[in-house]
């Protein structure tokens, strides 16, 4: 869960998620679950929010059924893939859901 203030905080990282989302042409569904994933976990520093952003990106997408590789997440977003393959499993239980079993 997080606060509205939060999402003023992090105005500019949420426009990276709808740009890193427009690139990789995910439906509205998966956009919002991103955001609400980013802004449930921000981490600390700047330099984690980048990663952050990806693996929201890529868990978002996932859920809402608009699944992309992490490697094309990681490359839309500017990361490397390991980015997105060390955080995304974390990151969806953070959420309180199972990761998938494949």
């Amino acid at each position: 869960m997080y606060r509205a203030s939060d999402e003023v905080e992090n105005e500019q990282w949420l426009a990276d998620i709808n740009e890193v989302a427009d690139r990789l042409d995910l439906a509205e569904e998966a956009r919002s679950r991103a955001a609400d994933l980013f802004l449930s976990t921000v981490p600390e520093t700047d330099r984690s929010k980048r990663a952050s952003l990806a693996a929201s990106v890529y868990v978002g997408a996932l859920i809402a059924g608009d699944r992309r590789s992490q490697g094309d997440v990681a490359d839309a977003a500017g990361v490397s893939r390991l980015s997105v393959q060390q955080r995304w499993k974390d990151l969806i239980e953070q959420a309180g859901l199972d990761a998938p079993d494949w």
